[in-house]
């Protein structure tokens, strides 16, 4: 159900992604992930075209953690930031994270071999059914994306929409 991935910059970590619906305690997940106790980044699916805009927001945020250049406080809170094509955290946290009443929550990790474990105890703590990950895209909302990434109809006729937010994620601290 869930979906791991190595990431081709640093081989020995992984990113793993579980998708969940019908979540019941989505206030109490995101309290604990502000808290420390989850380590992983819950994130709303409705702004996620496809699961490979979230595995280049995970190696970005990997490899700014690496090179002591995170704008953020964490790993995750790096993962949520990098999603986002603008500069503003707090905006980001707001667009991509999770809220109270969110139904549906995609919750990533990033960790090493020996730390696969940490999985089975987030899937434990979402009253949710599980979901497999290749959904996410049944959970986006095309259009909110659209107008979050500033997508022009010119340019969705020409350019596939998952090349296009994953150009602006990529761009923004360029412009």
């Amino acid at each position: 159900m869930h979906r791991s991935q190595q990431l081709d910059l640093f081989p020995a970590y992984y990113v793993t992604q579980c998708l969940f619906k019908d979540v019941k305690n989505a206030a109490e997940l995101r309290k604990s992930a502000v808290g420390g106790e989850i380590k992983g980044a819950l994130i709303k699916p409705s702004m996620v075209v496809d699961s490979f805009q979230v595995v280049v927001a995970a190696n970005k945020a990997l490899h700014l953690q690496k090179v002591g250049k995170m704008k953020t406080r964490s790993l995750y809170s790096e993962l949520i930031f990098n999603l986002s094509p603008s500069n503003n955290i707090s905006e980001s946290f707001k667009k991509f994270g999770i809220s109270d009443s969110d139904s549906t929550v995609l919750v990533v990790l990033i960790h090493s071999d020996e730390e696969g474990r940490d999985v089975q105890d987030i899937q434990r703590k979402v009253v949710g059914q599980q979901v497999p990950a290749e959904l996410v895209s049944t959970f986006s909302d095309i259009p909110q994306i659209k107008k979050l990434y500033k997508i022009t109809a010119e340019e969705d006729c020409v350019d596939h929409l998952l090349d296009a937010v994953v150009c602006r994620m990529a761009v923004k601290d360029v412009l």
